[in-house]
């Protein structure tokens, strides 16, 4: 599992001017089953995704394809965790720890 959290690198007109697609991709990584929750951060200065993936290679993949990245409004910090315990509405994504 992945925390992706973004900053971003432009004004906030720039990232509002890319914002649909942003929310379109999305709705396409939620429908897929990649992306478990999303949001801004307060102030308003990027924002977090919990996603799924199968190693850090697919988390940069996801990353490269969001439309924030590819018009360049923003960075993404990728942190790998394994979900040992989750919400009972999570526990088909808990994890076991890497040996």
């Amino acid at each position: 599992m992945f925390v992706l959290d973004l900053t971003y690198t432009a004004p906030v007109a720039a990232v509002d001017a890319v914002l649909e697609a942003h929310v379109a991709w999305l709705d396409e990584q939620y429908a897929a089953g990649t992306v478990l929750a999303s949001g801004r951060k307060n102030p308003r200065d990027g924002g977090v995704i919990i996603a799924l993936g199968s190693d850090r290679a697919a988390a940069e993949k996801l990353v490269a394809s969001d439309p924030f990245t590819v018009a360049g409004v923003c960075e993404y910090r990728i942190t790998e965790f394994a979900a040992t315990k989750t919400a009972p509405e999570l526990a088909a994504h808990r994890e076991q720890p890497a040996s």
